[in-house]
């Protein structure tokens, strides 16, 4: 069961993952949503919120098959999925003054 990824074009990565890993985890991620392990931060489809968390396996679920996620940062655990949200966050607030991280970071 393949699924359709949307990255976003400057992918924000935990401190633990480099290149050569970070295709590997998008190969599996694409092939096999089930892959744990991995946390992924994405644009959320929810109007009330702008990013999500959550674990790579989460992506066999039926509604991103339907409602593919837009990726902006991958992370090896929880914690540095956290971290790479501040980053977001701090950026956006360098950039455009505002946490508006929908339109700061339109996939």
């Amino acid at each position: 069961m393949a699924i359709r990824l949307i990255y976003h074009p400057q992918l924000y990565l935990g401190k633990s993952i480099n290149e050569k890993k970070l295709d590997k985890i998008k190969k599996k991620l694409e092939n096999k949503p089930l892959f744990s392990g991995v946390f992924l931060i994405s644009i959320s489809h929810n109007v009330s919120d702008q990013l999500e968390i959550y674990e790579a396996k989460q992506l066999a679920w039926g509604y991103y098959q339907k409602n593919p996620p837009c990726i902006v940062g991958i992370a090896d655990n929880q914690i540095e999925a956290v971290e790479l949200v501040e980053k977001i966050v701090e950026d956006c607030l360098k950039v455009r003054g505002d946490c508006k991280l929908k339109e700061y970071l339109q996939c």
